[in-house]
Formats: structure tokens, sequence, C-alpha cells
């Protein structure tokens, strides 16, 4: 078996290329959760920044705050979901599918 060492050294410069790209596009990458059949919505970028939290106002009731918490958290949750599997996808169009060359992502796989 040959093995072509600036066949190896290309091959790393292009995932490096890759990665770089990737780590660029995680800026543009948005997605929303929502719970309470959208009485709570985070929107979460590609970073797992919040960009924004909206809260009907008949979900606020200041004797069932637990309930509110309870809400936001779904709806973080379920946005976190969404941009790792958003980040999953982005990640493997780009490679190409790698992911049988034992490259593992840092979160979990396609939802």
């Amino acid at each position: 078996m040959n093995i072509n060492p600036f066949e190896i050294l290309k091959s790393a410069q292009k995932i490096q290329e890759q990665v770089g790209s990737m780590q660029n596009k995680l800026g543009s990458i948005s997605e929303t959760g929502s719970s309470g059949a959208g009485m709570v919505e985070v929107e979460l970028s590609g970073k797992l920044e919040v960009l924004a939290v909206r809260i009907k106002p008949e979900v606020v009731d200041p004797n069932d705050i637990q309930m509110l918490q309870d809400l936001v958290a779904a709806a973080f949750n379920q946005a976190t979901e969404k941009v790792k599997g958003r980040i999953a996808r982005e990640a493997e169009s780009l490679t190409g599918g790698l992911g049988g060359l034992g490259i593992n992502l840092p979160f979990g796989g396609v939802p």
C-alpha cells in the first residue's frame, strides 16, 4: 500500500478550507424553536447565541411563573436541536459525507 504524503497534505488543506467555510457560515444560520403552540419562541444563531425571545402577552401569568419558565426552556431546547441539525446538514454538504473517515462533529446527528 503506497501512501502519497502530498495527497494527504492536499486532503488536509481541503478539510481546513471547509472548516473555515463552515465557521463563516455559522453566523448566517438561524433557527427558531417554539413551545405552547407558538406562545413562546426563541431564535438562535448557528453559534448558539440567542437572537430573539418572543412571548405572547396572554401566556404571562404572574401567578404561574414556572409555566413561563418551562415554555422558554422548551423553546430554547427545540431551537438548539434545530440549529444542531442544520449545522450537521451544512457540514455534510460541505464535506461530501466525509463522516466515514472518522470525523465526528461535536453535536448529534441530523434529526
